[in-house]
Parts: C-alpha cells; sequence; structure tokens
C-alpha cells in the first residue's frame, strides 16, 4: 500500500477540500500521514487569497522538495498560476485545480508530469466521497455550497472558484449526522456566503430550511453559521437563527467598510449598515456579532477611514477582524489608482485593531460573575482546560482558560463560572 502525506494551507473551505482529497485516496488503496517524515510522496492543498497565504504555501512548496519530496500541489495558488509554478519550480510532480480535486489519483498515477486544471472552475462537491478527517475535535466544519457570484473588488476566489454552487439539503444533514456520530458536537456551516445557500438549486434562500433540519439531529450540541452576506440578512432567518435551540446565537456578517463610497468602489452593498445591526440585535436578544474590514483599500482617504473608526465606535462588534488590503492580479481593484502606501496601510490597520481591543476587553468584563455554556476543546500543557462560548467560533475567536479538578472530555458542554478576563480571552471555572 503507497502512503501519501498532505498538508493543507487557507480557510476551513480549503480544510474541507483536504479531507475530500483524503476520503478519496483512501477509497483508493492508499495509506494516509500528516507527517511529511514518513513518506517521500506528498500534496500541498494551497491557499492565494492573499499574497502572504501565496507565499506560505510556495514556501511548503520548496521545504518539501529540499527534502528530496515527490510534491503534488492542489487547490487555490495551482488554479490561479498553474503554468507559472511548473515553470519556476520544476520539480513538481503534478498539478490539480480547485475543481480539479476529483482526479488526484489520476495524476498521482501518471508516469509523468501532469496539469489537472480547468480554466473556468466549476465546483460540485463530491457526494460519494466520505472525507477523513484531519482534525476530529469538538467541532467540525461542513460546506454547504462553493463559489460566488459576487464580484468583490478585491477578492479572487471567483476567479478560482466558478460560479456558487449549492449542495442538497438532504446531503448535508446526511453528512451532519455521520459527523456527530463520530462525536463531533459542533457544527459550522461554511460557503463563501452561507445566507446564499439554496438560491441556485431551490430558487429562494434555504438557509432557514437548511438550520430547521439540522436542529432536528440527536446527540448534535451547536450549529454555528458563519459568512453572511448583508443583503441576505432577512428577518425570517434572523428570527430563525433566534428561536432554533441549536443554533448558537452568533452572526459572522463580513462588512469591509462602513462608508458608502467605499462600499461602491469595492462592489459591496452600499447602504448604512447601523439599522442592520440594530435589528440583528433586536430580533436575537444576547447575539454575538463578528464582522470583518479591509483598511487601505485603493482610494481609500483619510475620511473614509475616520467613518470607519467611528463606525465600530458606535457599533461596538462583539469579535472583530482587520485585513491590510492585499493587491492581487485578476481582481477589478488591481489597476485602481490612488493607492494606499503600507506603511498608512498598517497604521490603520493597528489603530482599527487598537479600537477593538478596547470594546472587546469591556465586553469581556461584562461576563465576569455569569454562568455560561462552554464546549471543551482540549487541555493545554500546563493543564488547563481550553473552552469556547457560544459566542466565540474557533481558531478566530477567543477561548475560556477553566481550573478544574473535575475530569472533562472534550465535545463535552459544560456550565462555566467565569472569574476573569484579557482583551480577547475569558477566565473560567467548574
Amino acid at each position: 500500500m503507497k502512503k501519501i502525506a498532505l498538508i493543507s494551507h487557507g480557510c476551513a473551505k480549503n480544510l474541507v477540500d483536504s479531507e475530500l482529497i483524503l476520503g478519496i485516496l483512501k477509497d483508493n488503496g492508499y495509506e494516509i500521514t500528516l507527517n511529511e517524515d514518513e513518506t517521500d510522496t506528498v500534496i500541498v492543498n494551497t491557499c492565494s487569497f492573499i499574497c502572504d497565504a501565496e507565499r506560505e504555501s510556495i514556501r511548503s512548496i520548496l521545504e518539501l522538495i529540499d527534502k528530496g519530496k515527490k510534491v503534488y500541489v492542489t487547490g487555490c495558488l495551482s488554479q490561479k498560476h498553474p503554468e507559472e509554478l511548473k515553470k519556476e519550480i520544476p520539480e513538481i510532480a503534478g498539478v490539480v485545480g480547485t475543481s480539479d480535486f476529483t482526479k488526484i489519483v489520476e495524476v498521482l498515477e501518471s508516469e509523468n508530469y501532469v496539469c489537472e486544471v480547468n480554466p473556468k472552475p466549476k465546483y460540485i462537491y463530491p457526494e460519494n466521497v466520505e472525507r477523513q478527517q484531519i482534525t476530529m475535535g469538538a467541532s467540525s466544519y461542513i460546506k454547504i455550497a462553493d463559489g460566488c457570484n459576487y464580484r468583490c473588488g478585491y477578492c479572487v476566489i471567483p476567479y478560482l472558484r466558478g460560479n456558487y454552487h449549492s449542495r442538497k439539503i438532504e446531503n448535508i444533514v446526511k453528512e451532519a449526522k455521520e459527523l456527530v456520530q463520530k462525536g463531533v458536537t459542533e457544527i459550522i456551516l461554511v460557503a463563501q456566503d452561507t445566507t446564499g445557500y439554496g438560491i441556485d438549486i431551490y430558487k429562494k434562500p434555504m438557509l432557514t430550511k437548511l438550520l430547521e433540519e439540522l436542529d432536528k439531529i440527536e446527540g448534535l450540541g451547536w450549529i454555528r453559521v458563519m459568512y453572511a452576506y448583508p443583503t441576505q440578512m432577512s428577518d425570517e432567518l434572523l428570527d430563525t437563527i433566534a428561536k432554533l435551540d441549536k443554533v448558537v446565537k452568533y452572526v459572522d456578517i463580513p462588512l469591509q467598510h462602513s462608508h458608502p463610497e467605499m462600499l461602491k468602489m469595492m462592489n459591496r452593498p452600499a447602504f448604512d449598515y447601523r439599522p442592520m445591526i440594530e435589528n440583528i440585535r433586536k430580533r436575537i436578544p444576547g447575539v454575538s456579532i463578528r464582522t470583518a474590514f479591509i483598511v487601505g483599500y485603493p482610494g481609500e482617504t483619510e475620511e473614509h477611514f475616520e467613518h470607519l473608526c467611528e463606525f465600530v465606535r458606535d457599533m461596538k462588534f462583539d469579535r472583530m477582524g482587520v485585513f491590510k488590503y492585499s493587491r492581487e492580479k485578476g481582481t477589478p481593484s488591481y489597476g485602481m489608482p490612488n493607492r494606499v502606501s503600507a506603511k498608512e496601510a498598517g497604521r490603520r490597520y493597528k489603530k482599527l485593531m487598537q479600537i477593538q481591543q478596547e470594546i472587546s476587553a469591556k465586553r469581556n468584563a461584562g461576563f465576569v460573575g455569569k454562568t455560561i455554556p462552554c464546549i471543551i476543546e482540549c487541555y493545554s500543557d500546563d493543564g488547563e482546560v481550553i473552552a469556547r462560548t457560544p459566542y466565540d467560533a474557533p481558531e478566530i475567536d477567543g477561548v475560556v482558560n477553566i481550573k478544574t479538578d473535575k475530569p472533562v472530555v472534550p465535545g463535552d458542554i459544560e456550565m462555566v463560572k467565569i472569574t476573569g478576563y484579557t482583551e480577547y480571552d475569558l477566565i473560567g471555572e467548574i
């Protein structure tokens, strides 16, 4: 049996693809390892969302080649630069695009270099493949759709993944049940835009229906929705999140900016987001709202940036990410004039994060003395229990550091009394 390793870069959606690739390999008799030192053949599933992600993926490829490994490249980087990859790194054994990974075995078993990249990607989820989980723990991601019909000015994803393609409700529910049977407590729904789920195959948004079906699954603890889109935040969806017990009261809605002029330049919905945020908070009592913004986009003036700062101060988001604009070939913004210097973008990044840090510290102080349900993630090296509240997504939000003598099991949901806090994390006891 041939042993093969896989290294996964990038987002949760790419992680799901990595797990599908491993499922295909297992079905075809390959032995799988996540330790590249155990084999001579390695697949690198790459990210190409921004320059830093590309550099990380390329560094991985070069390090493996330096170790004498036979390297196959899959994912967004191979979709974006198939010819350049082979030209610049001729040692690469094969390249597979984002919508072609079901052909991975043919590429691996070819005696010669193969470039299997469709220039017009059309991502269709391979429902007959059982994912092989890389990270089996309290939580697992489910990709409910891939691709994107929007053309935001900064984003290369539609060109790497194609147009939006939803999965059928029954297939998603089946996968969720299988994950629960394996011990998963929390499922996290991901797509480029989860709120647009179903429009392509059911002719109307169907996220509410999907949530209702998932909420019926016995043994499932939490359901979390990521990557909402501003124009799709209907009252029906908000009321569904509010009423379903298993759906955590958490809304992740990347807004990218607040100034209407900037939103227009970004090809984003250009309207005042304040009433929408207020409506989310009104309809979902106790909701935690996460968002993300881009600073340094071409044409962003100091006035635009100050508008954003004031918006963040007023809205007091529970969680917030900030990204410095990354100029990507193939995106509408690539050739735009009035570029912001890297130094100025860095200054704006620091200022906006500082504003959020103060908001986050005050928010966390408000939890002290309260007892809230937390999902157990793992034990730290010094014996502390690491957990998460319903208001925090894994890897991107805060954690709860718990001191307890009680034995706890990852995946269990325990009631935790909050006794302290830092800017982004909580301290608790059971």
